[in-house]
């Protein structure tokens, strides 16, 4: 994509904001040109989403300006700016389900008195755009029965019709497969071809070396970098992002030992008779990773939820270090060394009211050395905790402090230290590094991989096809609640993959 250099579309100068003590935009300055793909890196923290929400009017800068064709805005609501040309697609999608494509679409471009919709003249109009720009969709299709991809073309579509000039869009490709990923990209191409300018926010450093003219990188509330893609790289654009070279996770290769997980069969159905999980054969062995790919919704949380004991199987054996579990139980799954790193830390892999040293022993809190005739040793849960606080580097005031004062990343050591401590002989993990910077991210892959090679079995559940290559040694793709057959990461590729994960060539 070429960017014109000659009209700048939209200014940022010296925008300052603070919450509190901390200062999350330290005069921040950057330009963005006529059909320019920009792409917007940082870890979490850098400033990123205030920036953006900052120029979409969702808060007030303490200081500085924005010009949107050199025109200032006062930054005072969302209103203001899409009046200005300025779209945002988050990265979690705002629609109405139960409402067809074309109501989602057209909901608040008309005024209230008006007394009816000339739904004719409105579908003709999504449709023109839909065919200019291939975003393939059928007006009268209710959301909710849409796949993934088909809902990130609504959103785009809802922006384009509001005639933006300007579209933010925030981790586009996180839930999509690599072909949907493919056609976003092509989109973009037209898109910025037609003279619309784009800023890119991922964590994606493939995706944004292939879809972005330039990056801006932010660390700590400052630009640290603003530069052409083609004079850079990956590894560069990380080190500038976390201040410092990253480590590069490797796997070496070991021989599987004993299976400590075994699923034959396996079906979970609802008292309706759909089901979730249908005819499930899955092997997880000592001294190996097992990686599950799949759009989201395609049963993966019921495979979690079945291993964890917190829903029954219907039909099929489950079998725990090689013994059958015919009523298997959370209390069940703990005792038979099974470790959980649930894909949502804030709602169900901590208490976020409780403090560290509260979180760190939940699971162990009535055994020794944390009970003793029924009474709970604080001292030692205490102890315990600022053990585990120093070696998984948890940033924190002290044990005592409250979880949800904590950062994503923090919380997820939190979630590793106390699952790692256990030595557990499975850890399923999903999601694991989900809304994680890159220095996080590396932490994560880092530990799961210790603990592989410990001995421990790894099923890995993630949405993130990079960090299932980088850290299988075999893989499965999950579609509508079943598993295709076991495939080699080195032996299969990304394309293969999304066509499972899409349902075709499924077996």
């Amino acid at each position: 994509m070429t960017a014109s250099a000659a009209e700048i579309v939209l200014k940022l100068s010296h925008i300052q904001k603070r919450f509190g003590t901390l200062l999350a935009n330290n005069d921040i300055s950057l330009e963005l040109h006529r059909g320019e793909v920009l792409a917007l890196l940082g870890e979490n923290g850098a400033g990123k989403t205030t920036l953006m929400n900052i120029l979409f009017g969702h808060y007030a800068a303490d200081s500085g300006t924005i010009e949107v064709f050199g025109k200032v805005l006062r930054g005072s609501s969302p209103g203001e700016a899409i009046a200005a040309g300025v779209g945002m697609v988050h990265q979690h999608f705002t629609l109405a389900d139960n409402l067809t494509v074309l109501d989602n679409i057209t909901l608040g471009t008309e005024p209230l008195w008006q007394l009816w919709q000339d739904r004719q003249r409105s579908r003709q109009r999504l449709l023109q755009l839909s065919k200019s720009f291939g975003l393939t969709v059928n007006p009268e299709a209710r959301v909710g029965e849409l796949s993934v991809g088909e809902r990130q073309r609504v959103e785009i579509l809802k922006a384009l019709y509001r005639d933006v000039k300007i579209l933010i869009l925030d981790e586009p490709t996180a839930v999509l497969t690599p072909q949907e990923t493919e056609s976003l990209f092509t989109t973009l191409d037209k898109l910025t071809q037609s003279g619309l300018s784009v800023v890119f926010i991922s964590h994606k450093l493939q995706e944004v070396m292939a879809v972005s003219d330039r990056v801006v990188v932010l660390r700590s509330g400052q630009v640290v970098a603003d530069l052409p893609t083609a004079t850079t790289n990956p590894m560069e654009l990380a080190e500038l992002m976390v201040g410092r070279p990253l480590p590069q996770t490797t796997r070496t290769p070991l021989s599987p030992g004993a299976p400590v997980l075994s699923l034959q069969k396996a079906t979970v159905q609802t008292a309706e008779g759909r089901r979730l999980l249908d005819a499930v054969d899955l092997t997880v062995r000592q001294h190996e990773v097992v990686g599950i790919a799949g759009v989201s919704g395609n049963g993966q949380t019921t495979l979690f939820n079945l291993i964890s004991g917190l829903v029954q199987i219907s039909s099929g054996d489950l079998c725990i270090n090689g013994q059958p579990c015919d009523r298997h139980s959370p209390a069940a799954a703990i005792a038979a060394g099974i470790a959980r790193i649930p894909e949502d830390r804030h709602h169900t892999g901590l208490i976020t009211d409780l403090q560290i040293w509260e979180n760190l022993i939940l699971e162990h809190h009535q055994e020794p050395p944390f009970s003793q005739a029924g009474w709970l040793k604080r001292r030692v849960a205490a102890a315990h905790a600022e053990t585990l606080i120093e070696a998984f580097d948890v940033r924190c005031p002290s044990p005592y402090a409250t979880v949800r004062l904590l950062s994503g990343g923090n919380m997820q050591k939190l979630i590793l230290g106390r699952v790692l401590s256990q030595n557990p002989r499975l850890i399923i993990a999903s999601q694991p590094s989900r809304g994680l910077d890159l220095g996080a991210v590396t932490y994560v892959h880092q530990q799961l991989l210790a603990a592989r090679n410990r001995g421990a079995g790894v099923l890995l559940i993630s949405e993130d096809l990079e960090e299932l290559l980088t850290l299988s040694d075999r893989l499965h793709v999950m579609y509508q609640g079943r598993l295709s057959a076991s495939l080699l990461p080195h032996a299969i590729s990304i394309r293969e993959i999304g066509l499972l994960m899409a349902g075709q060539s499924f077996a």
